[in-house]
């Protein structure tokens, strides 16, 4: 029994020290966020065949752009929203583990780590919905590692809550 609530403890650390690199990687991914857009001295826009030209009208490039900061700080905001999340579910845990009964099972340790895995999916969900192949500055679009991590993280929170909810004192 110490042993499982000792690799729990140290995947749930682990989750966390994942989450923070994911938002905190990814929050330089825009410059522009938070600072308006500002458009360079040769100002680009989209022809009649989907390539970059110059000189013509930047009123769907502006609403492209609009929409991508709009859809990016709301994955930010759930993801910093998943470490608190995450770091509330630690912190329980540990007072749990400490003042529980026993016999007695963790589950608002479960039901904090829970919802911190909706703000995971519902992060993820966004940034895949919106940058899947539309990367605007980009020859090569990737996800990277910060997409990858979240995903990791995503099944770690799942697996952790359930097993919190599961998971007797004894």
């Amino acid at each position: 029994m110490l042993v499982l609530l000792a690799g729990i403890f140290v995947v749930h650390i682990a989750t966390v020290i994942m989450l923070f690199v994911s938002t905190i990687a990814n929050v330089s991914r825009l410059p522009w966020i938070g600072h308006g857009f500002h458009l360079p001295q040769q100002q680009l826009a989209l022809d009649t065949a989907g390539r970059w030209t110059r000189g013509q009208s930047l009123d769907l490039l502006q609403s492209i752009l609009c929409v991508l900061t709009a859809s990016l700080k709301a994955v930010q905001a759930f993801m910093i929203l998943s470490i608190i999340f995450s770091v509330v579910a630690l912190v329980l845990f540990i007072m749990q583990l400490f003042t529980l009964e026993k016999g007695k099972r963790f589950y608002m340790t479960g039901a904090v780590m829970l919802v911190c895995w909706m703000c995971i999916l519902i992060a993820v969900s966004i940034y895949t919905a919106r940058f899947t192949g539309k990367v605007v500055y980009s020859t090569n679009p990737h996800h990277g590692y910060c997409f990858i991590l979240a995903w990791i993280c995503f099944c770690f929170s799942f697996i952790i809550g359930i097993l919190y909810l599961v998971l007797r004192k004894k």
